[in-house]
């Protein structure tokens, strides 16, 4: 029997390293992970305990499509809260996770064969859904002269795009756009026809000196799409639960697709994730903001020891992105042995750039500080060896 030529796309390798370091701590040897993007202490208290009331008490069967409407209320309230703007629930799609919201904005947004520009390096997941889709993925090299962000020039050159995904903050490098290079971009899109995705799920968790945030909801009028999830900035990765703002012609089309692909997003998140807007849950996602920013300081304090130059400028989110080269190995090699040989979990960068990506690795802190020191003397300690090694 064949094989469908869509699923030819690679793994992704952060994934492949997680499993690699939990079986290295299930066997009773001591690790460091810091290669997942996932907040170490988890969804706050008051989302854990609504869900386990929810448990013994609650509706658990089918929601809407796109679901419920007291979720879609309460983001409804956190947009004008947060940005100062006014959004249409019925523009609102709840989705399994911001990976279940990429699938269905793409399908919605994009035919074979369509060109949808990515900035490199960049969350592999973009490309390898696209790519699957049929899609002609066009890479944006993005580098310390564009601070890892695309530019209108670029498009301007490398165009005409049906597509264009941004992130920011962004993963891997945690730099930003400004507003008013988010708006250059969207007014961009908006003249070229080209359908603007804006991934947003690190909005909260930004430090200070980075731009102000800035959503591309305010271009839902002129076809942006908004990506975002409830796994960063509240920590709730496990739970699946993402969401998209839709511009006026993709709601129906959304609507379909998820009640055929998913019939609903998971109804306990949904209903849980109604308490990460409490007082209790805000305080408890910018408290693990704080605890970012204090490993953030660590890893910058520790920028001679380390000796990776350069690193992208990680305004927000919460992942160093530096270059290794100086140790002689590519950044497989160097994930490899450093996981074997010192105990700590990082991921390469090829994972985010297949091109340039050899000499550059991607550590992800968020963990507690205590956590983090270790690594960073773990990580040091053993780059100073390499050469007696080798």
């Amino acid at each position: 029997m064949k094989v469908a030529r869509r699923s030819d796309v690679p793994p992704f390798a952060v994934m492949e390293i997680l499993a690699a370091a939990k079986a290295r701590r299930a066997a009773g040897k001591d690790v460091v992970i810091l290669c997942a993007g996932e907040p170490s202490e988890g969804a706050p208290a008051a989302v854990r305990e609504r869900a386990a009331a929810l448990l013994s008490e609650g509706d658990l069967g089918y929601t809407e499509a796109t679901g419920t409407p007291e979720l879609k209320a309460a983001l409804t309230l956190h947009y004008r809260d947060t940005y100062g703007m006014d959004v249409d629930p019925n523009a609102i799609a709840i989705t399994t996770g911001s990976s279940g919201a990429f699938l269905l904005a793409f399908l919605a947004a994009f035919e074979h064969g369509d060109r949808v520009a990515l900035a490199r390096p960049g969350y592999p997941a973009y490309a390898n859904i696209l790519s699957a889709l049929g899609c002609e993925v066009v890479d944006l090299p993005c580098g310390p002269e564009q601070r890892y962000q695309p530019t209108v020039e670029q498009l301007e050159k490398e165009g005409p795009f049906d597509g264009l995904v941004v992130a920011s903050p962004a993963n891997p490098t945690g730099t930003m756009l400004t507003p008013d290079e988010l708006d250059g971009l969207a007014h961009w899109c908006a003249l070229n026809g080209t359908r603007l995705v804006s991934d947003e799920i690190y909005h909260g968790i930004t430090y200070a000196g980075a731009p102000r945030e800035a959503t591309a909801a305010a271009f839902r009028e002129s076809g942006a799409i908004v990506v975002s999830s409830f796994s960063k900035f509240w920590g709730m990765t496990g739970w699946r639960l993402g969401w998209l703002v839709l511009p006026d012609d993709l709601v129906g089309p959304v609507s379909a697709l998820a009640g055929n692909l998913a019939l609903c997003p998971p109804t306990l998140a949904q209903h849980a994730a109604l308490a990460a807007f409490d007082d209790e849950g805000m305080a408890s996602a910018r408290a693990a903001t704080q605890r970012y920013a204090e490993c953030r300081d660590l890893l910058l304090a520790a920028r001679d020891r380390l000796r990776w130059d350069p690193v992208a400028p990680a305004d927000g989110a919460f992942y160093l992105y530096g270059d290794i080269s100086f140790t002689g190995l590519d950044s497989v090699a160097y994930c490899a042995r450093l996981l074997d040989e010192a105990g700590v979990a990082l991921t390469p960068g090829t994972d985010f750039d297949p091109a340039g990506g050899r000499d550059w690795v991607r550590l992800s802190f968020a963990v507690a500080p205590d956590e983090l020191r270790k690594a960073i003397d773990r990580i040091v300690a053993w780059q100073d060896g390499l050469t007696a090694r080798d």
